[in-house]
């Protein structure tokens, strides 16, 4: 009697855990064309006001591989974006909130600075207020979907594609992924392509694995 209940168990168990990673339809349907229906709003725009290239930043590549993670209900993708996008948008919200409460200029760093340009489209840049969103709605997606325990690796091997790519195609005035330094690029104490290599060591273990921890620990 014992066996059979342990069997039946552990049976339940996995049955359970299958359900709460991949389970078909966990993502409503309406939520899925809304998001869409954004990004089919903003690809166009962004690309018209900052050009193709601009569309590596990791918080735009979350948001375009996020549409994939959606329709497909992969637990996957959406783990990995929001590796990618839970540190650095609470950076970009916390310097947009300083900007916006005691100055666009408060700080020399470039920051969030563009949301102040009154050369940029009101539209455009009302666009860019996804960054705030972003990690709220991942982290719904997970709960939805599971949190996926390979995302840090898979994170990690789609950072090292995406940060030689920023420094083969971005200027150091765009700096994309901040591939040519931080506060003044382009940076001086290494060689521009070391300097990304150590960009592709730094992310992972300064962004990404403090975040899987966390995300491990609470959808577990």
């Amino acid at each position: 009697m014992m066996r059979g209940s342990r069997a039946i168990f552990t049976v339940r168990k996995n049955q359970h855990n299958f359900v709460f990673a991949d389970r078909s339809g966990s993502i409503p349907l309406w939520v899925k064309l809304c998001y869409t229906g954004f990004i089919v709003i903003l690809v166009p725009a962004y690309w018209w006001q900052y050009g193709p290239a601009n569309f590596l930043w990791g918080s735009n590549v979350a948001l375009l591989v996020t549409v994939l993670g959606l329709w497909l209900e992969s637990s996957l993708l959406v783990s990995m974006m929001a590796l990618v996008v839970l540190i650095p948008e609470l950076g970009w919200t916390v310097d947009f909130t300083v900007r916006l409460i005691a100055g666009p200029e408060i700080v020399s760093f470039s920051g969030t600075r563009y949301m102040f340009d009154p050369g940029i489209p009101l539209f455009v840049r009302g666009l860019s207020l996804y960054h705030p969103a972003l990690p709220i709605f991942l982290l719904w997606a997970i709960h939805r979907l599971g949190y996926h325990r390979k995302a840090l690796l898979g994170q990690t091997l789609f950072c090292w594609i995406v940060l030689p790519l920023s420094y083969l195609v971005s200027k150091p005035a765009a700096n994309i992924n901040w591939v040519f330094g931080y506060i003044d690029p382009p940076q001086q104490w290494l060689p521009g392509a070391s300097y990304v290599l150590f960009l592709m060591v730094l992310y992972p273990l300064v962004l990404y694995l403090p975040t899987h921890l966390l995300l491990r620990r609470v959808f577990r």
